[in-house]
């Protein structure tokens, strides 16, 4: 018979409110002071539930205690749902930070640091729990599973606190900090397989060879399926969603609803549910398709509400009281103790004989995967529910990870002190810093419309289009759409062309779409304001009408583009094309520093040659000057200009030269200088702001493009 569905008390909601409005205060004061007393927020957290908890207010003050400690099931299952929520979106914002080909780059010293920290812990945590005395055992659970689940508790590292701790120290991009980030990683990664192997353990009469086989199948059926179908799926959904779907955070809906229906998924197979959220989070972290801002709204979510109310909770449910009492302070040292010596003499030893890298070095990962923090109260939580662990046993092990965390960052400062980067790090890290505002290093989506026609065969814009798209693909993966915008009834025509089409541009990936209807510049810019980064325009030599530059439908794409746009200006190329000589003039303006970082994105083969055209306008002022010193003084910002260019691309490895040259009429220098060094390809940087009411670049830039020898990109960024 089915059960009517019934609401909670009306005084069990008036609890639930006034726990998470004071949990959520409180948890957020202390998170601040933690802070400004450079803690992880998460320590303050954590003190917020244990200052309201038995440990202290709820156990001085019986009125604290019935309002703050749930009195009833009821209350429980409630506040335990709201910390749910919080824990799977926390476990997807940690999936979300792998960074697969990070971990690829470091693999030996990161897997040496794992195995070396993973393997000693676990065999320490497994004999501590063997010879622990049974009254710190749950009722019902089998010494072994117990064992082996201190064991990962005592062994898992806290890839948040590590990543905060890192930032703090401005550490991301060192290659420590890489490292240490990639042992964090695959230690999380083996950590939450090994808890659902336990949970699912636990759940069963007794271990056996084929409850291990159950378990250990269940968890490579999840990654199996994973990694294929569901990252097919969610890939696709991305599509779909981003393409026909107009609500707002439409992509931000998506991700929720994937990872609770991935976790669930993972509850159903008897695995922890915080395993499905977590793989969830790496399968996205592989979408280029992914904004940023909805990554920055799951953060403003879990961090901002969700997460600092389950930490508090957490933290309510510690009695440091209990372990005040000398013989459970004894042992709670003794797991603390062999935690802590485990992790770091294994780390130690991994990285020195697996890793190769020096004694300091090795210390501070040790210092740092040290840190339990939110990973080693999410470990202690599961094994409260499941019943694996005693009340004092989870305090003992939240206590260490507050501990940890609050050690780990003071050992890591000393440590690096004695640290020294190569040259080949100091390099990276100047690229890095150059990369950091460049164009083309944050290009992961363009949309390039193509016009429909009947021959299918390339034109010379799709030639230097796929060209120059290959190039930038090369440093930054890129998602390119192929669009049509056709009149209704050409629309399987027009998909038919598009696959034949867009047959240069197979080496990325590739989206196909046709839009019918009567304005096609509409047609388009509706495909603009879905998240692309870029827009690619083909424009061919020759005005059409004196009241446009290009085209009708080309300038207004330009002028209200909601991305930066690459308008391709040429004559006919050879299918072979490849840009070896560029030429890029300059007046210092940021316009036209992007078209240099286009033409450094474009220069990937090693034997390109870059020259940037600095031309002094002479006359004016110049004649009246007597002394020369306005024309030496511009002469001299010149010079600086065009060697700022050099070294940015000497920086990537590119050959440049730069040139200052005083003439009367610019364009005409940049045409000469284009047919005296053969070169295949011209670049301009312009800023036409979105919404002008006419494209207009200019006499000098519209002379250029009608004379010039070879193709001319046009770049432009709005600023």
């Amino acid at each position: 018979m089915q059960q009517p569905f019934t609401a909670a008390s009306h005084h069990d909601i008036l609890v639930l409110l006034v726990q998470i409005s004071v949990l959520l205060l409180t948890a957020r004061l202390l998170g601040e002071l933690a802070l400004r007393l450079g803690q992880p927020a998460v320590v303050g957290e954590i003190l917020a539930g244990i200052l309201l908890g038995p440990s202290l207010l709820s156990g001085l003050s019986p009125m604290i205690e019935e309002w703050m400690i749930p009195q009833t099931p009821v209350q429980g299952y409630l506040l335990e749902t709201i910390s749910l929520i919080g824990l799977m979106l926390l476990l997807l914002i940690t999936g979300l930070e792998i960074d697969l080909s990070l971990v690829k780059h470091h693999a030996r010293s990161a897997a040496g640091i794992a195995v070396g920290g993973l393997s000693l812990t676990i065999s320490t945590g497994i004999i501590v729990g063997l010879l622990l005395p049974k009254d710190l055992l749950a009722s019902g659970i089998e010494r072994a599973v117990f064992a082996l689940f201190l064991a990962i508790a005592l062994a898992i590292s806290a890839l948040p606190v590590l990543a905060k701790v890192l930032i703090d120290l401005k550490l991301t991009r060192r290659d420590v900090g890489q490292t240490i980030i990639a042992a964090a990683m695959i230690d999380d990664t083996v950590g939450w397989i090994l808890i659902s192997v336990v949970v699912g353990l636990a759940s069963g009469a007794a271990i056996s060879v084929g409850a291990i086989g159950e378990s250990v199948g269940s968890i490579v059926l999840l990654m199996g399926l994973s990694f294929t179908v569901m990252r097919w799926l969610v890939k696709r959904s991305l599509d779909f969603t981003l393409d026909r779907i107009k609500s707002r955070d439409k992509i931000l809906t998506l991700v929720v609803l994937f990872t609770f229906a991935w976790g669930a998924f993972s509850q159903a197979l008897h695995l922890e549910a915080l395993l499905g959220a977590f793989l969830m989070g790496v399968i996205l972290s592989q979408m280029p398709k992914l904004d940023a801002e909805v990554i920055h709204k799951l953060e403003s979510l879990a961090f901002g509400i969700f997460s600092p109310i389950f930490f508090a909770v957490a933290g309510l449910k510690v009695n440091i009281g209990n372990l005040l009492e000398p013989r459970l302070m004894g042992y709670g040292l003794l797991i603390m103790g062999a935690g802590i010596l485990a992790k770091t003499i294994g780390v130690y030893i991994g990285a020195r004989l697996i890793g190769k890298v020096n004694h300091w070095t090795a210390l501070f990962f040790g210092s740092g995967l040290n840190a339990r923090g939110s990973m080693g109260i999410i470990v202690a939580n599961i094994g409260l529910q499941q019943n694996m662990i005693t009340q004092d046993l989870f305090s003992i092990i939240v206590v260490m990870a507050v501990l940890t965390s609050l050690l780990a960052p003071a050992a890591m400062r000393q440590t690096f002190k004695q640290i020294q980067p190569s040259e080949a790090e100091l390099e990276r890290l100047r690229q890095e810093a150059l990369s950091a505002d460049n164009l083309v290093a944050n290009i992961h989506r363009v949309l390039l419309p193509i016009r429909y026609r009947e021959n299918v065969e390339p034109t010379a814009l799709q030639i230097i289009a796929a060209r120059v798209l290959g190039s930038i693909g090369k440093k930054s993966p890129l998602a390119i759409t192929l669009m049509s915008a056709v009149n209704k009834g050409d629309e399987q025509k027009a998909t038919t062309f598009l696959t034949q089409t867009g047959k240069v541009f197979n080496d990325h990936e590739v989206q196909r779409k046709v839009a019918s209807g009567d304005d096609a510049s509409d047609l388009i810019l509706d495909e603009a304001e879905k998240g692309y980064q870029l827009m690619v325009l083909g424009a061919t030599q020759g005005k059409t009408s004196t009241q446009t530059l290009f085209t009708p439908i080309i300038d207004t794409l330009v002028r209200l583009s909601p991305s930066p746009t690459l308008i391709l200006h040429g004559r006919e190329v050879s299918p072979g094309w490849r840009p070896r000589h560029i030429l890029i003039p300059t007046n210092g303006s940021i316009a036209a520093r992007r078209a240099a970082e286009v033409g450094i994105g474009l220069a990937v083969e090693g034997d390109e040659e870059l020259v940037f055209l600095r031309v002094v306008e002479s006359g004016g002022d110049y004649y009246l000057d007597a002394s020369g010193s306005l024309l030496e003084r511009q002469m001299v910002a010149s010079r600086q200009m065009v060697d700022e260019l050099e070294k940015l691309g000497e920086a990537f490895g590119v050959r440049t030269f730069g040139e200052v040259k005083i003439g009367r009429e610019p364009e005409a220098i940049i045409l000469e200088m284009a047919r005296q060094k053969s070169v295949d390809l011209i670049i301009l940087g312009v800023s036409v702001q979105a919404g002008s009411e006419r494209l207009y670049l200019g006499p000098r830039v519209e002379r250029i493009l009608g004379n010039a020898p070879c193709p001319v990109i046009v770049v432009n960024t709005f600023s």
